[in-house]
């Protein structure tokens, strides 16, 4: 009797274990599973998300990129020539080694860029909001005839007319109006330094010079139609008006090359007047340069808050700087 009752819970026993065996995995398996929850879970709207980050951290990246590139031209390639020009003992102490022409032609040229910076803003910001107030003083004169006052919607349309709605259409205008003036006076500071090295180029005599300066000069007017053609874009010029400025800045190198080529039996890189005009074009181009960088490009777009609130952002558009400033100081070595 007893063996059989020891038998019998020992049978018992064993069933006991299989079945904790058997059902542990569903049980643990209760607390943690492995399907896709459905609680906040969107797989399109988070697509849009991502798409959207790739852009403006790309976009972000390129704009820092070319200001990181005009930033170096204008204080590594253009600053220091233009030292070396207005300091050399071939244009005599008197006056030039007596005063810091060079940083003085700068700060003057930073200062006259914002001047210009300011008026033309003005005027094309008081340009585009009187015509605004206009057509929008217009519109609400016909709605009080028809007996909409102020706010009035069309459905049919699909779109309303109001305070958010004027405000975002003002906003993307002045920031239109900035990009364009920006583009504009951009393009005169690169085009003043161009022009310099292209007759420096045209006019020496040295094969060896030449084949040095070539090779450097390409490089550093493919980053610098890299900076200009990023704010070009950025300004949404008509398709004219860009393949206008694009073209002019193309072709003020290779005119001034060919200007060097005419003058070079005449033309000596080391007289007095010769340095003069070359080192203060050059001082006033990095002043133009190094204003623009810092404070049109740089300053208003890291502080835009799209980048001050995103981290991702904030630190692909630092690298991108670096990366900027870094390959046109590499540049410097040879030109």
């Amino acid at each position: 009797m007893i063996m059989k009752f020891q038998a019998c819970s020992f049978n018992l026993l064993t069933m006991v274990f299989l079945l904790a065996v058997v059902l542990s995995p569903t049980i643990v398996s209760g607390g943690c599973t492995c399907d896709p929850e459905d609680t906040d879970r969107n797989k399109s709207e988070a697509l849009k998300y991502k798409v959207a980050s790739i852009a403006t951290i790309l976009f972000a990246g390129a704009v820092a990129f070319a200001a990181g590139v005009i930033l170096a031209t204008g204080f590594v390639h253009i600053l220091p020539d233009a030292f070396e020009s207005l300091t050399s003992p071939c244009i005599g102490e008197n006056p030039w080694g007596k005063f810091p022409f060079t940083g003085f032609v700068a700060m003057m040229a930073a200062i006259g860029t914002l001047m210009v910076d300011s008026f033309a803003t003005g005027y094309y910001k008081r340009l585009h909001f009187n015509k605004t107030k206009q057509v929008t003083a217009d519109e609400e004169m016909g709605d009080e005839h028809a007996g909409h006052v102020h706010v009035h919607t069309h459905p049919t349309h699909g779109h309303a007319h109001g305070p958010a709605a004027t405000h975002s259409e003002d906003s993307n205008a002045a920031e239109l109006i900035r990009f364009r003036v920006v583009s504009q006076v951009l393009e005169l500071g690169i085009v003043a330094h161009s022009v310099i090295i292209g007759i420096s180029l045209g006019a020496s005599g040295s094969p060896d010079t030449i084949k040095t300066l070539l090779a450097a000069l390409s490089f550093h007017q493919f980053f610098e139609g890299m900076g200009l053609g990023g704010c070009i874009s950025q300004a949404q010029f008509k398709t004219r008006s860009a393949a206008i400025m694009a073209t002019f800045f193309s072709l003020t190198t290779p005119v001034g090359i060919a200007i060097g080529i005419g003058i070079s039996s005449v033309y000596n890189e080391n007289s007095p007047n010769a340095l003069i005009i070359e080192g203060i074009f050059d001082a006033a181009s990095a002043g133009i340069l190094i204003y623009m960088a810092l404070v049109d490009l740089l300053a208003a777009d890291f502080m835009n808050p799209r980048v001050q609130n995103n981290l991702r952002i904030q630190l692909g558009a630092n690298l991108s700087l670096l990366l900027g400033a870094a390959c046109m100081s590499v540049l410097a070595k040879w030109a």
